[in-house]
């Protein structure tokens, strides 16, 4: 497996859901180390700090470390554990699949219980089972059991899965992408600028707790003071049985896809022609969608103070906020390449000519 493999498997792999991404957080400051400045901010974001030929401008490039999961609600007298979703989740997926409770004493595996075809009647076989009325099952007897093993509330619930290439191997196959891809983009990012000229500042961000509401890019906002933000997110592919180019239009292997607009941002124009401009110049396809029923970190980075120009560039992904994502290799490299473009350009007049 080759480094850049290795390393999107580490991050994937890594468990952290809302509030508890101190695991992964810690393998994303292992790869952002070497590359510059450590900074962090008192919710459990990390950043690195890579300086060009100029203090200024501070361009940040990142994406969030929070995965959507759970944590435990409560454990019933008969040692099942009720839990709480953090993120968005659809209750078709959740059925029957495993999962991991951080705890104490170390982490516990647990299956999402379903009740056997064979003891559903017609009628409920057609019923969806509301995520209210689901369990996970960790083989425990007794609420007294689950917490001797070391359960309790709060504790961090993360889907069990494993990074896989898929037979064609430029389709990875993870938990996470959603959005550990934007954390190893920040990663490359910088990586790449060890050896280019920029005139700015770059700031590598891994943020916590977007999927509960943008809460790390607030804070990351306020110690970074920022003046453009590019977000690196998972645009959503529909390139799948069943999905209309209404719907979305996204497809794996085309290219970064451009958010002109979600439910929490609208793109800043002027930035948003830069790019495309940028990526015509250097040869590198873009895609455009819209996102009308979610958003990304660029929804806070762009009302931070007077305001920050900021834009959402998303590798698309399938079947993302379930327990199996697949992701296109050339997708998160052309999106590297694009954003080592806009940061070799991005110096203090052409910011300046953002606002201006």
């Amino acid at each position: 497996m080759s480094e850049l493999l290795q390393m999107l498997k580490a991050l994937t792999d890594a468990p952290g859901v809302p509030g508890n991404e101190k695991i992964v957080r810690d393998v994303t400051a292992h790869y952002f180390a070497p590359l510059g400045e450590i900074i962090h901010d008192n919710l459990g974001g990390v950043a690195c700090v890579k300086t060009g030929t100029a203090n200024s401008p501070k361009i940040v490039v990142g994406g969030h470390l929070d995965e959507v999961g759970f944590m435990v609600a409560r454990i019933t007298d008969e040692g099942y554990i009720k839990f709480q979703t953090l993120g968005g989740w659809v209750s078709q997926v959740l059925l029957a699949q495993r999962v991991e409770i951080y705890t104490r004493n170390g982490p516990i595996l647990g299956v999402i219980g379903a009740k056997p075809p064979h003891i559903l009647s017609p009628e409920d076989r057609k019923k969806l089972v509301e995520i209210k009325d689901m369990y996970i099952d960790i083989g425990a007897a007794s609420q007294d059991e689950a917490t001797a093993w070391g359960v309790r509330p709060g504790d961090m619930i993360v889907p069990k899965m494993e990074f896989a290439t898929l037979h064609n191997e430029k389709f990875l196959l993870a938990k996470a992408w959603d959005n550990r891809i934007g954390c190893a983009v920040a990663i490359e990012v910088l990586r790449r600028l060890q050896s280019e000229t920029h005139p700015n500042t770059v700031y590598g961000v891994a943020t916590v707790q977007e999927e509960v509401g943008l809460r790390g890019a607030r804070t990351m906002a306020n110690l970074i003071e920022p003046n453009v933000a590019i977000v690196v997110d998972t645009a959503i592919a529909g390139d799948t049985p069943g999905v209309t180019p209404d719907e979305v239009q996204a497809k794996l292997g085309k290219g970064p896809v451009v958010l002109i607009y979600d439910a929490l941002m609208i793109p800043h124009t002027p930035l948003r022609d830069f790019v495309i401009d940028t990526a015509a110049a250097v040869g590198i396809p873009l895609q455009f969608d819209r996102m009308a029923g979610g958003g990304t970190d660029a929804g806070a980075f762009h009302v931070w103070g007077q305001g920050a120009p900021s834009i959402a560039i998303c590798p698309p992904v399938r079947y993302i906020h379930s327990h199996t994502s697949i992701l296109h290799l050339d997708d998160f490299t052309q999106t590297v390449d694009l954003i080592v473009a806009l940061c070799q350009r991005l110096d203090a007049a052409t910011v300046q000519g953002l606002v201006r």
